[in-house]
């Protein structure tokens, strides 16, 4: 991942440097107005693209977050950084939860997020980069494992977030259409992703459209 960021958060000029990253290479100018918020279950768990450490703050002023989730894993850029800070200074949780929006999703990865979400303090906030796939994933993850439905946990992943479904980031919503055909009613979300969930398979069979996909990676410069 590109970054100018150079790891210092003590000084005056280490934090500007993480600033002029988060901004300018990472893109959090537009993140400073553009927040893709909004609730999961309200009170529980809400989502966001990578919230500015303004957002973070005025997010727990309002919704009183107790714990954020950061679905990029250690990214070691200026928007990780201040993040990682605002949400020390806030007295919130910090997990480090990694999601792919191009690759199929890891049995062992949903297994340690249906942990901490059953051992979480709540409410908490999921983010991604932008708040559109892996946000997406994570949301709608959340569903099955409280219980919803696929098509529930679809609408997370939808075009109102930026969710381009008929790029490399659609196999996540045929991830959510594999367990409607071979498991929903039949077996609890959790045992099927155990004990039936063939990744391999579902890494064969998905096959994105190429105009999609130059779009969501090239123009949208998505992770």
């Amino acid at each position: 991942m590109d970054t100018i960021y150079k790891g210092d958060l003590a000084t005056k000029r280490g934090r500007r440097n993480a600033w002029i990253d988060a901004l300018f290479i990472d893109h959090a100018i537009f993140r400073l107005v553009w927040t893709n918020f909004a609730a999961v279950e309200p009170g529980v768990l809400y989502r966001s693209n990578h919230p500015t450490p303004g957002n973070l703050a005025a997010f727990t002023r309002k919704f009183g977050l107790r714990s954020l989730i950061n679905l990029r894993g250690p990214a070691k850029n200026g928007s990780d950084a201040l993040s990682r800070d605002t949400a020390q200074r806030l007295g919130l949780d910090f997990y480090d939860m990694a999601f792919e929006s191009r690759g199929v999703p890891h049995r062992e990865r949903i297994l340690r997020y249906a942990d901490i979400i059953a051992h979480m303090r709540g409410p908490a906030l999921i983010h991604c980069k932008s708040g559109a796939d892996r946000a997406g994933l994570a949301a709608g993850l959340f569903v099955l494992i409280r219980g919803g439905t696929v098509e529930a946990a679809l609408k997370q992943l939808s075009l109102r977030f930026g969710h381009i479904k008929q790029a490399k980031t659609g196999i996540l919503d045929e991830f959510f259409r594999l367990y409607q055909s071979t498991g929903e009613g039949k077996k609890p979300f959790l045992d099927w992703v155990r004990e039936d969930y063939d990744e391999n398979a579902l890494r064969a069979a998905f096959k994105a459209g190429k105009v999609a996909e130059f779009i969501n990676a090239a123009v949208l410069r998505r992770e």
